[in-house]
């Protein structure tokens, strides 16, 4: 299908017009596996105080467990996407979704810090497979003028599993503790069972298409797109994390709000996220992935009412706008990076370029931390510090960068750094 009959009124105006069931399924089982990999994540930026507490250590230290998780992403990305690329998308799902919900799991029944940090890094190279392989699943079954619009739900499906973990937190944790919360991070082991009854294998996918070379080779190959995706991913990573990890602490220590208020608020901004995503993922299949990516500028007013706003309810306002626009930003990244990367490593290079971007900003939840006490305990002004540097940071990166809103998934997907073939 070309540009013209992309944007003629016949291919609809959101996208999801003519899917078929094998589509529908395909998309519904990735946007589920990053959901409930993203629930199984933020189970425990609720019970930082709690884990230390149990532990007899500082914040600090317990924090570690969530630089650990995102530096270890990287290494599921690329194990998990090069299985992916080489004997299908649908059955290493699956084993990937097994393996992170065990891990989620078996965070409740840890003896002690030490072990506590083992299983998180674990989970970190569980979680980091889910992303890549899922993505393209999703993106090589869909049509392209679908792209947008399933870019955003499939990332929405970060704040969507961020929403359940609040939930989780105001009904669970005042009953059976932080151990017992972690219990439920076995659940996503159903969607096994969905994915093994109702999705296919991409049609993109087959034995003869097999990467022949390392994935070392593609990426020296292209290292100028290798090094400006990482880069990318890094502000994206460093402005989500940011933004997102440590502030539920931040309500909880500094602003001292109830767990309840503070499930609340987190429902609250997490739907800005989910809305945001589907809004900025559409926009972005009509006027540009990367003017979309820029999105977060538009958040910074909205950071004073986020950090210092006097009310509970005005903290809700700004915590609702500021993910709007930054988790909103992340519904571009499905489509993006798949259409810019190289079609025989799809899965593996789109999957480690966004999780190296996670382990350089891995050390976020230290930094802030650090930050914050350094600062008389003040995560206010860390959170905003970090949050803002890296809104800047991305945005400079996204009008830089290049563009392949309509390549053809099934041929080739890369386009060069130099503007050449960009829309």
């Amino acid at each position: 299908m070309n540009a013209a009959a992309l944007r003629s009124p016949r291919s609809g105006r959101w996208g999801w017009e003519g899917w078929t069931r094998t589509q529908r399924h395909a998309v519904v089982a990735s946007y589920l596996g990053w959901t409930l990999d993203a629930f199984d994540f933020f189970l425990l930026v609720f019970v930082l105080k709690d884990v230390a507490s149990a532990f007899a250590v500082s914040l600090t230290a317990v924090a570690y467990s969530i630089t650990l998780t995102l530096a270890l992403r990287p290494v599921g990305a690329f194990i998990f996407g090069r299985l992916a690329d080489r004997y299908g998308r649908r059955r290493i799902l699956m084993l990937d979704v097994g393996l992170y919900a065990l891990f989620g799991a078996l965070t409740a029944f840890a003896p002690s810090l030490l072990a506590f940090l083992v299983i998180r890094a674990l989970f970190g190279v569980a979680m980091g497979g889910e992303w890549g392989v899922g993505a393209s699943l999703a993106m090589e079954s869909i049509p392209t003028k679908s792209r947008g619009l399933v870019s955003g739900i499939l990332q929405s499906g970060y704040p969507t599993g961020y929403l359940l973990a609040s939930a989780v937190f105001g009904l669970l944790y005042p009953h059976f503790g932080w151990r017992g919360m972690f219990v439920v991070g076995l659940a996503p082991a159903v969607l096994i069972l969905y994915i093994r009854r109702g999705v296919t294998e991409s049609p993109v996918f087959s034995p003869e298409r097999r990467p022949r070379a390392p994935l070392g080779s593609v990426l020296l190959k292209h290292w100028k797109l290798a090094i400006y995706a990482v880069a990318l991913m890094t502000a994206f990573n460093f402005m989500g994390h940011g933004t997102l990890d440590l502030y539920p602490t931040f309500l909880l220590k500094q602003r001292h709000l109830a767990p309840g208020t503070v499930s609340v608020i987190a429902i609250t901004y997490n739907v800005g996220g989910i809305l945001g995503g589907l809004v900025l993922g559409v926009l972005s299949q009509r006027f540009g992935r990367r003017l979309a990516m820029m999105a977060p500028l538009l958040a910074l007013p909205a950071m004073w009412l986020w950090a210092y706003a006097p009310s509970a309810i005005l903290l809700a306002v700004g915590a609702f706008l500021v993910q709007f626009f930054v988790e909103g930003s992340f519904g571009v990244i499905p489509a993006y990076l798949s259409e810019l990367s190289p079609p025989g490593v799809r899965a593996a290079f789109s999957g480690t370029v966004y999780q190296l971007g996670n382990f350089i900003a891995a050390s976020n939840a230290v930094l802030e931390t650090t930050l914050a006490e350094r600062h008389g305990g003040n995560f206010a002004f860390a959170l905003t510090v970090v949050g803002a540097a890296a809104v800047f940071m991305l945005a400079g990166l996204a009008l830089l960068g290049p563009e392949a809103r309509h390549a053809d998934l099934a041929i080739s997907s890369m386009r060069s750094l130099t503007g050449e073939s960009r829309d």
